[in-house]
Parts: C-alpha cells; sequence; structure tokens
C-alpha cells in the first residue's frame, strides 16, 4: 500500500484536454489569437490607404522584405511574420508561458491544484504543453490569416525576397514554413525565460514582463560589436538568421547555430524551473 485512495491515479489528473479547454475560456487567450487575426488584416489596409510610400525604408535585407510585401500572398505573409517577430510575438509566447504558475499563485489556487492531488511534475508539464500549443497556435493563425488574405488580394505570385532570384510558388511555402519555424525555435527562448519567472514570482505581469525586457537587453547587447565574439552565446545572436531561407543557395550555418542554441537555453531555463518549483513551499 503507498497510502494513496483506491483508484486514484497520478496520469489521469489535470490532462491536457482539460487544461486546454480552461485556458481557451480565459479572455487573456481569445484576445491574444484573435490580435493574431486582426494584425494581417490592419498592415493590408495600411498598405491599400499608404500608396507607394517614399522609398525610403532603409538598407539591407529588411529594406527588400518591404519593398516587396505586395508582390503575392507569400511575401504579404513573410512581411507579416517579419514585422511580428521583434516584438508582438516575443509578447505572446512571454504571455503564455509567463502566466502559467504565477496566475494559479495569485488567484490562490495553486495550493489547491497540488491538493487534489495533482503531483508538481505533472503540473508543469501539461501547463507548459499547453503554453507551447497556444503560442505555436497564435503563430500559425498569424501566418495563415497572412497568407490567406495576401493570395487574396495580391495573388498567389512566386516569393521575392528582394536579394536573391525569385522562388517558385511551391518551393516558396516550404520556405516561409522554414522561417515560421525557426522563428518559433529562437522564441523557445522567451518561453523558457517566462516559464521560470512564473515559477519564481507569484505575479503574472512580473513573469511576462521580465521575460521581455531579458530578451530586448540581449538584443541591445548583440548590437554592441565591442563584445566581439561574447554576442555568439547572447540568446537572441542568432535570432534573424532566417534570413539565410531567403537567399539563394539556401544558407543553414546560422540556422543550425540558432536552433542550437535556442533549445538549451530553453531546456537549462525548463529545468531550473522544474527543480525550484518541485522543491518550493506552496502557499498561494
Amino acid at each position: 500500500m503507498n497510502g494513496a485512495a483506491q483508484g486514484y491515479s497520478p496520469t489521469r489528473t489535470l490532462s491536457f484536454a482539460s487544461e486546454f479547454v480552461r485556458q481557451w475560456r480565459r479572455r487573456r487567450t481569445q484576445l491574444a489569437l484573435g490580435f493574431m487575426v486582426l494584425l494581417p488584416v490592419v498592415l493590408l489596409i495600411a498598405f491599400e490607404i499608404g500608396g507607394e510610400g517614399d522609398d525610403d525604408n532603409g538598407n539591407g535585407a529588411f529594406a527588400s522584405i518591404i519593398d516587396v510585401a505586395v508582390v503575392g500572398g507569400l511575401n504579404f505573409a513573410l512581411f507579416t511574420v517579419f514585422v511580428s517577430s521583434s516584438f508582438l510575438l516575443v509578447v505572446i509566447f512571454a504571455l503564455f508561458h509567463g502566466d502559467t504558475i504565477a496566475s494559479e499563485a495569485s488567484w490562490g489556487s495553486l495550493r489547491y491544484l497540488l491538493a487534489i492531488p495533482v503531483p508538481r511534475g505533472r503540473l508543469l508539464s501539461i501547463k507548459l504543453a499547453v503554453a507551447l500549443t497556444y503560442s505555436l497556435l497564435a503563430v500559425i493563425t498569424l501566418t495563415g490569416t497572412a497568407l490567406a488574405l495576401g493570395t487574396l488580394r495580391y495573388g498567389w505570385n512566386p516569393l521575392q525576397s528582394g536579394v536573391s532570384a525569385d522562388v517558385p510558388t511551391g518551393e516558396g511555402v516550404l520556405r516561409l514554413l522554414g522561417v515560421v519555424g525557426y522563428l518559433s525555435v529562437t522564441l523557445l527562448v522567451v518561453a523558457g525565460i517566462a516559464f521560470l519567472l512564473s515559477v519564481l514570482t507569484d505575479a503574472p505581469l512580473g513573469a511576462v514582463g521580465g521575460a521581455v525586457l531579458l530578451f530586448i537587453v540581449s538584443s541591445i547587447l548583440d548590437q554592441i560589436t565591442a563584445l566581439g565574439e561574447l554576442r555568439n552565446f547572447l540568446p537572441t545572436h542568432f535570432v534573424r538568421a532566417y534570413l539565410g531561407l531567403l537567399s539563394s543557395p539556401v544558407q543553414f550555418d546560422g540556422i543550425v547555430k540558432g536552433a542550437i542554441s535556442a533549445i538549451c537555453y530553453a531546456t537549462l531555463f525548463w529545468g531550473i524551473a522544474y527543480w525550484r518549483f518541485t522543491r518550493k513551499d506552496v502557499t498561494s
């Protein structure tokens, strides 16, 4: 006998489905996903009323992406993902992961979840899995909406990067998916930081804001060339390596390094979160 009630099974407590539905009913989830649909609409309207513009978008590959944003659905989707990657998607990943444990603690419901009882490791795993699912769903919603709207308005044309030869539509879809997938992997760093902070604090806003702030600080430090090779160890150093997917031929070096870096950082932060949560006194 292990002292457990008859019929009790830890694996049957707090299922993924029940937590997914529970988070779906929250207003912040609905608003976040709703904004992923709204943003492409806003961008489309902006292009429609903005005319040709002044052609002063700066220099380099980023300006080239902007210049060809309306040549087809693929380009419009790529532009939408590009303008969202530096801040909006960072906030979305921080929101879904920073609000996991901290929100339960702030409501005073965390100790009751553990008293059901839900094993602490299972609680973290389910919370993390649902947060990752909603983060990925947000990225898919944003990309899918932009691709659909862009195609309806600008047509189904080859992907243009402005810095290399046009890419046929079939291959263009694969490259767009590659960009989206790589950005999602790099944002696991934000997910890891926010999840760790959610375990360390009872304030959801602090966990979300702290993750965004640390990501921004890392991005700023990455601009300081005086740091030299030390910049390679910053979590944000390879964030824009996805530009290698827009060149001909495709450049994978930065993408591989960036993916490995992001996964290592995320694993480290998640590991610390598990270690801390399984040992802390839960009073909230």
